[in-house]
Formats: C-alpha cells, sequence, structure tokens
C-alpha cells in the first residue's frame, strides 16, 4: 500500500512567513512524471525502530555517490560499520525500494540474493554468521537508479534537479519530511544517528559538490570530479547532496571560547555581490549564539552555507539557502538565521522522537525574536513575538505523549503542525519570564550540551526528550513546573485569564482545559501607563486586586504570559474569512 503525501501540510518556516517564499533563483522543475510511488514505509520518516536495529550501534557510514544530471539519477555504494551491543542475526537499513541493489556484501562477502529483502523499504539482511556482543560488522550495499523527486522541496522530500541561472545543473536534496532512505541506506529514526559520515561525491566537471563536513580533497578523472567530505554525528536527514556552478566564500572566525572557527559560503556564478553581503552576516551570528546559548557546536569542522534551488533546510555544516537574499524588517536574513539556530536546536541537540520536535522548532524560532533584541533592542523583541503569536492554531498539543511521525507532527490539521515554531517560542518567552534568564539560559544550556559550563572539547552531541527538558528546568530552579507544560505543552488551548469586577476590586481565575492546575503569576496595571503594578501570586489558580471600582487596569501589562486573548482570535478570524472571500472572488472573475 502506498500514499500520496499532500504538499503544504508541513510548516518548515517559523510562523508569520508565508509559503511563497518557497520560490528561489533558477527554475526547478515539478516531479518527474511517472516517477515510482515510494511505500508508506518509506513517507513514515521516524518509523520505530526494529530489535535489529535497537541492537547495534552505527560506528560509520562511507558513502560513494555517482550524480548523472542528465538522466536524474544516481549510483550508489555505500559501506556501513555496527557494533553489536546485543546478539543479532540480521541487519536492517532502510532504503527506498525502487532503487535496484546490484549487489550486497557483508565484510566483503558478496551475498546471495535470497540473504535479503527490500519490499517495503526496510532492507533486511540475514548475516553468514550472528553477531555476539561487541562484534563488528560491515555492510556494502551497491545500488542506482532515479531517486524520488520532490515537488516542492523541502516541504516534501527529495531531489531537486534544477538548473542555475548561468545554465549548469543545480542538484540539492532535502529528506528531512521523508527521511535518510531517501538516496542513502540508514536507519530513519532520530536516534539513529552515526558516529562518522564519509561522502565521496562524483560530479561532472567542473560542478562543485559541497559537503558536510572537513573538506577532504577532491579528485578528477575522465570529466568527472570526485568531492570528499567527512562528518561526525550528524542528524539522520542534515546529509545533504549540494551540486552547482558554485564560487567559494572563505573566512575565519575568533570565538569568544578561544578557538577558531572556518567560515564557508557556496554562491552560485553571479552573486557574488550579494553572497558577499550575506556573509558579512555570519560573525553577528555566531557572536549572538556563542553569547546566548554557547559553543558553535561544529568548530572543528566549520560553518557552512551553500546556496540552494529550495528555500532551506538545517543540513548540519552545510545549511541549505535558498532565500534570494532577501532581508526581514529586522535587518538579517530570517532564514539563515533559522536554519543556522538548527545547529544548536537539531544538530548538537536532537529530539528522542518526532513528537519532541519543539525542542528544535521551537527554540530554533524563539532565536529570531532573541536575535532581534540582540540587533535592534526590546521592540524587534516583542514585535516578533507578536508575529508569531498571531499564527497560532491551538488545535492539537505540541506534545501527543507517543511516539510520532514526522509527517503526523508537521499536519497542521490533525497534528500541531506551525505550533511546534511559533507557540513553543512563545511559551519560551513565558518560561523565561517566569524562571528568570539566569535558570532560563542555564536550562537551555544544560539540555543542549549537558552542561551548565560548556567550553570547546567538553561536551558531545546529545538526544533529549521534552521530560529531560522538563527535568533540567526543575533541577535548575528548584521548584516542579510540570503544571506550566502540562498545560502549554500537553493541552491544545491556551489557559484564559477570567478577571471579574467585585465590591472590592478584581478577582482572577485561570481556566484551563480539563481544569488542569495552573499557578501562574500575573501582573495587574493600576490607573494609567505609569500607573502601579501589582504580581498577583495566584497559587491555587486564582487571586485578587483590591482597586477602586472606577479604576483603569490592564491585565499582564509587560505581556509576560502566554494566553488566550479574544481579540486576536477574531483578527484571525476575520482574515481567514477575508482571505476566502478574495479566493472566491478570483475564481469567479476567472
Amino acid at each position: 500500500m502506498t500514499r500520496k503525501r499532500s504538499l503544504l501540510r508541513r510548516s518548515l518556516l517559523p510562523a508569520g512567513l508565508l509559503l511563497a517564499f518557497a520560490g528561489a533563483a533558477g527554475t526547478a522543475p515539478a516531479a518527474k512524471p511517472g516517477q515510482a510511488e515510494l511505500t508508506d514505509h518509506t513517507y513514515a520518516t521516524g518509523a520505530p525502530m526494529t530489535a535489529e536495529q535497537e541492537a547495534v550501534v552505527f560506528e560509520s557510514a562511507d558513502l560513494k555517490f555517482k550524480v548523472f544530471p542528465e538522466g536524474k539519477r544516481i549510483d550508489g555504494d555505500a559501506t556501513l560499520a555496527f557494533r553489536a551491543t546485543a546478539p543479532v542475526a540480521k541487519l536492517v537499513v532502510d532504503l527506498d525500494r525502487n532503487y535496484a541493489i546490484e549487489s550486497v556484501s557483508v565484510d566483503g562477502t558478496v551475498l546471495p540474493d535470497s540473504a535479503y529483502a527490500n519490499p517495503e523499504g526496510r532492507l533486511t539482511v540475514t548475516l553468514p554468521q550472528p553477531l555476539a556482543i561487541g562484534d563488528e560488522a560491515a555492510l556494502r550495499i551497491v545500488y542506482g537508479g532515479e531517486p524520488h523527486v520532490a515537488e516542492k522541496a523541502p516541504w516534501d522530500g527529495g531531489f531537486v534537479w534544477a538548473t542555475a541561472p548561468t545554465g549548469e545543473p543545480w542538484i540539492a536534496t532535502a529528506v528531512q519530511g521523508e527521511g535518510c532512505d531517501l538516496f542513502w541506506p540508514c536507519i530513519d529514526h532520530p536516534m539513529g544517528e552515526p558516529h562518522v559520515v564519509t561522502q565521496h561525491i562524483t560530479v561532472p566537471d567542473p560542478l562543485v559538490a559541497a559537503g558536510n563536513g572537513v573538506a577532504m580533497g577532491m579528485d578528477q578523472h575522465d570529466g568527472w570530479r570526485t568531492w570528499h567530505w567527512r562528518t561526525e554525528n550528524p542528524n539522520t536527514y542534515a546529509i545533504a547532496l549540494n551540486i552547482g556552478p558554485y564560487e567559494l566564500l572563505e573566512g575565519e572566525y575568533e570565538s569568544r571560547y578561544g578557538n577558531t572557527i572556518p567560515l564557508r559560503f557556496w554562491h552560485l556564478r553571479g552573486n557574488a555581490e550579494e553572497a558577499r553581503g550575506l556573509f558579512a552576516e555570519f560573525p553577528l551570528m555566531l557572536d549572538f549564539f556563542e553569547s546566548t546559548i554557547g559553543p558553535y557546536p561544529f568548530a572543528g569542522e566549520k560553518m557552512g552555507v551553500v546556496e540552494t534551488p529550495h528555500l532551506g533546510m538545517e543540513h548540519q555544516t552545510i545549511n541549505a539557502y535558498g532565500n534570494d537574499y532577501k532581508q526581514g524588517e529586522y535587518g538579517f536574513d530570517w532564514l539563515l538565521q533559522h536554519e543556522f539556530a538548527h545547529e544548536w536546536f537539531g544538530n548538537q541537540l536532537t529530539n528522542v522522537n518526532w513528537d519532541d520536535m519543539w525542542l528544535h522548532e521551537g527554540f530554533g524560532s524563539y532565536m529570531q525574536p532573541l536575535y532581534g533584541q540582540y540587533l535592534r533592542g526590546d521592540a524587534a523583541y516583542y514585535a516578533s513575538l507578536h508575529g508569531q503569536r498571531l499564527g497560532l492554531a491551538n488545535k492539537h498539543p505540541i506534545v501527543a505523549g507517543r511516539p510520532m511521525l514526522e509527517d503526523d507532527v508537521y499536519d497542521k490539521e490533525d497534528g500541531p503542525g506551525g505550533d511546534i515554531y511559533a507557540k513553543a517560542s512563545v511559551m519560551l518567552h513565558s518560561l523565561r519570564e517566569l524562571i528568570g534568564d539566569k535558570a532560563f539560559f542555564s536550562a537551555t544550556r544544560r539540555v543542549v550540551y549537558g552542561t551548565d559550563t560548556p567550553e570547546p572539547g567538553n561536551f558531545a552531541p546529545r538526544y533529549a526528550s521534552t521530560g529531560d527538558f522538563i527535568d533540567i528546568v526543575n533541577e535548575v530552579t528548584g521548584k516542579d513546573y510540570r503544571w506550566f507544560f502540562d498545560v502549554y505543552l500537553y493541552s491544545a488551548a491556551l489557559p484564559e485569564l477570567v478577571a471579574t469586577r467585585d465590591a472590592d476590586g478584581l478577582a482572577l481565575r485561570w481556566k484551563t482545559e480539563g481544569d488542569k492546575p495552573f499557578p501562574m503569576p500575573v501582573d495587574v496595571r493600576i490607573g494609567s501607563v505609569d500607573g502601579n503594578v501589582q504580581t498577583v501570586a495566584m497559587g491555587d489558580g486564582s487571586g485578587h486586586v483590591d482597586l477602586p471600582a472606577d479604576a483603569l487596569y490592564t491585565l499582564d501589562p509587560h505581556s509576560k504570559v502566554l494566553r488566550a486573548l479574544p481579540h486576536i482570535v477574531m483578527f484571525q478570524q476575520d482574515k481567514l474569512k477575508r482571505a476566502k472571500q478574495a479566493a472566491e472572488a478570483k475564481k469567479t472573475s476567472e
């Protein structure tokens, strides 16, 4: 059974930014007519790992790709090294079944066809000899064919076969939605990261292949170029192919931590002037993240960006950029900043399950208001937060509390969708206001690095869940804040602050979905804008403010608390109504 993914169900953008930004310079064709359909398993990135996959450590992947732009096909040769942590008789990896498998071998011995099968995109290989605990095996898979083509990358996954403005092939992969198995054999699960990945990418001369990690040289032979790259602990969907007529900008950044970080930007020929302007933003962004969060996690490799024929993606150390050098209203390129945030929230810190994806997208989205504040001051911070606030759906909880597929999490109709970006971001603002900057940023560093005092060399990439972050917050503060996350993450509706005049003043009460406890303190300003501000403890979810019967008051005057606001709901409804009217009018005129 197969299913056709409905496009634009996922939002890979911070809230408030339109899908129209999906276009990039150059010509990106639609999906190749008649391409083979993917199976449910290949669509379902993040499906539970098999017992065999859980029984091994993915030590390394040595990946050889030969890319044929004219035929829109690839040849692949992958050698995967595994170490057993439990007895195992089979190795299981994920790979799109539409590839033709030429051979499968284990430790140099070619296996008969009967030893492996890949009916649904989960390639199962029976080992010649079972592995005991501690044993290692090298699985080699030689394969090839026409890879799945993305119809509208990055909202759906696959290859993009485009043409650069100067006429050369311009090729990219973006596979977050469907997973790494779209072009290389892997364990398609957030916790399936290999320790080391080496890539050898062969392309027609004179094309350039910009890759993850450290450049290991380039060979030229018979009209072809092979580019060699090596990276450590990459996110499963962060391995990417980026091929085109690139030119390279190079520099170095002297970190506040005493190390030097290579800066690299591969841009298309003809875009040198715009590229230099964007390249000038690299040091500012590094300084912001290092001063606000902590050391750049991949300083031993590079901060890399490559111009792509799709909007963008957080490919580790080689972030995809296709925003056409647009400047945002706060004076920085939001796309570059958002994807770069994922080097910390996604690549250094990886969620245990897709259900915890807000740890990537919520923190990544909160970095835009914080960066606006860093560059422009408080007005940019609050304006950016307000823009995010306007896009909240509040239809489904951000966290379901059970293992989820990627598509289910990003589904804006039956899942949290864009709320894992915007709602999580504004929630983090409320958490920061509640526990204070010191505790908030301490908890953030601990979940990202595993320590509150990260220094280059004293941390490694790590996994974390929503529960892990809640435990860290409780540990840092010495208080139990599960009530906060129960309402914001595990409930769909926002808490409502009910204010009722009584004989003595103003009675306040929090109303939550399922009547969950919510002792969130709230400020009340009495009088005009320079009036007295009182903080009401709300220990049992209620409180009271004494004030004269005719006194003016403002709830939460400094916008500390994310809560239900009727005027925003009315604004959203009116905007939707007007959009529908405009669509109907356009349809009638046609």
